[in-house]
């Protein structure tokens, strides 16, 4: 496999062909927020939080989904770039519920820490208060649609990892939303296999376990982990 040349905010990178930008920058030590990116699974831009500048266009790309080029040059915390990142942080708190201090992952959260990240201490943006469910038919498990930031990543994992396909997206525009099998509650859906990957794959506390409390939703990372190599070494198939 051919390798590719290319600079990021200045720094020479060499890697593989068909890397991503985020691959590459992570390997050369230099952060670029995300929120859908999920290791393991397939990426889908869906955030918007990863995108960086390659200078001689005016486009923006999402390093997550952009594979790396001879030559290029990327810049990935640009002020355009982190004004960008704070209006996208914002406007997800705004259209959505998101009260830390009743939370399950009040302090284990990554939106939460995304805020800090960017400096958000407010949303410029009305807040729209939407009138979401909480379904908590499964067994041991419930999901609060109105912590929901549509990441896909609970959708992924359990349709490339755990191959049950639980989860999809429905709707459009506003009313977009995260449905168990044919929009039916969560705990009807013969498909789940209750393995929880969804649950420690949520970014946020709008997937979680049943008696939680404030703050006591704290994700396991070995399971995360294992996601990371699952497929290639076809562990989940044993």
């Amino acid at each position: 496999m051919s390798v590719k040349t290319l600079t990021i905010d200045g720094v020479d990178v060499a890697i593989e062909e068909g890397a991503t930008l985020l691959k590459a920058a992570q390997e050369n030590g230099i952060r670029i927020p995300t929120l859908c990116h999920l290791e393991g699974v397939t990426d889908v831009g869906a955030c918007r939080l990863c995108l960086v500048e390659v200078e001689g266009s005016n486009k923006l790309f999402t390093a997550c989904t952009t594979q790396v080029a001879e030559g290029m040059k990327v810049h990935t915390n640009t002020e355009q770039l982190k004004e960008y990142r704070k209006m996208t942080v914002e406007l997800l708190f705004a259209e959505g519920n998101h009260v830390c201090a009743v939370c399950v992952a009040n302090e284990h959260c990554e939106l939460q820490d995304l805020a800090v990240e960017v400096g958000m201490d407010h949303s410029r943006f009305p807040y729209r208060f939407p009138e979401r469910d909480v379904d908590i038919s499964h067994e041991r498990f419930g999901i609060d649609h109105n912590r929901c930031v549509l990441c896909t990543r609970c959708v992924r994992v359990c349709d490339e990892i755990e191959g049950a396909h639980v989860w999809d997206i429905s709707y459009r525009g506003a009313a977009a939303k995260v449905t168990s099998g044919l929009n039916q509650p969560w705990g009807a859906v013969d498909a789940c296999t209750s393995c929880g990957k969804c649950v420690e794959a949520c970014p946020t506390g709008a997937i979680f376990r049943k008696g939680s409390t404030v703050a006591e939703m704290v994700h396991d990372r070995s399971k995360l982990e294992f996601i990371v190599t699952a497929r290639e070494k076809k562990q989940w198939t044993k």
